[in-house]
């Protein structure tokens, strides 16, 4: 019962991207040719709202659900890795049309050709975790 909360969320989640076209192929490919503010105004907004409710658990020193208090590390040093992450997730994202939350919801949407996708992200998940000790973290 306590998992149904998350799948409802997830369900919610799915139905906002779906609606906002934020898991349409083209939307995406407009966006990586600058040719439409749709996918760039999704995302703004996205960092706007984290920001505000980052800033909100910081300032009133707020608890999770089992009243612990939320604690928000600071970023390592090191800006490369940031720059070669984002990098290859992005150049990822414009070469499938679509980055790894809306790999489900295409799914569930009946495109199935994107279990190629998600079978990629799987095993890239799979070989980061046999090499990661060995990468500069």
């Amino acid at each position: 019962m306590k998992l149904l909360k998350y799948l409802l969320v997830g369900f919610l989640f799915g139905i906002v991207l779906t609606k906002t076209e934020a898991v349409s192929w083209y939307r995406i490919y407009e966006m990586f040719h600058f040719q439409s503010f749709h996918m760039f105004g999704i995302i703004g907004t996205a960092i706007a709202t984290g920001l505000i409710g980052i800033q909100i658990i910081k300032r009133k020193k707020l608890k999770d659900i089992d009243g612990q208090p939320i604690e928000i590390l600071d970023k390592e040093d090191g800006s490369l890795r940031y720059w070669l992450g984002g990098t290859m997730f992005g150049l990822g994202w414009a070469l499938v049309g679509a980055c790894p939350g809306p790999i489900f919801i295409l799914l569930g949407a009946g495109f199935y050709n994107v279990a190629f996708v998600l079978l990629g992200a799987l095993v890239g998940t799979f070989f980061y975790g046999l090499i990661k000790e060995k990468l500069p973290h």
